[in-house]
């Protein structure tokens, strides 16, 4: 695979994990909606949206650093962000079954991108 082209094969395997995250929160506001439950966040609410905002934005940045980042620092962090991004979904983990479903997922496709990754052969 051209370097090119699995640069496009990140950002494609990146954007399908961002939009299965916006999905799994979606779908859980709307199961909590329609129970007429309050959303259960823990903490106080303005800290805990700021840290999801800061760890929602690295699959979103990744977008674009699989794009312009040079090869040896682009394979790193296509190599060890994916672990950063599973943990974030693993420890934000919900009982509704459309979160095992979408985290299933989206750990299979970070996943992905750790594998080829690392079999990316750099033309050093």
């Amino acid at each position: 695979m051209s370097h090119k082209n699995i640069k496009i094969y990140f950002i494609l395997l990146w954007i399908t994990v961002l939009i299965n995250m916006i999905f799994a929160d979606i779908f859980s506001i709307i199961v909590e909606l329609v129970k007429g439950d309050v959303l259960a966040i823990p903490g106080e609410v303005t800290s805990i949206m700021a840290i999801a905002a800061l760890v929602t934005n690295i699959p979103i940045l990744m977008i674009f650093l699989s794009w312009i980042l040079p090869g040896t620092i682009n394979k790193l962090a296509n190599t060890f962000v994916p672990i950063l991004t599973s943990i974030y979904i693993i420890g934000g983990r919900s009982e509704l079954p459309h979160y095992y479903i979408i985290a299933s997922i989206e750990i299979v496709l970070l996943i992905l991108i750790i594998f080829k990754a690392r079999r990316w052969k750099l033309n050093v």
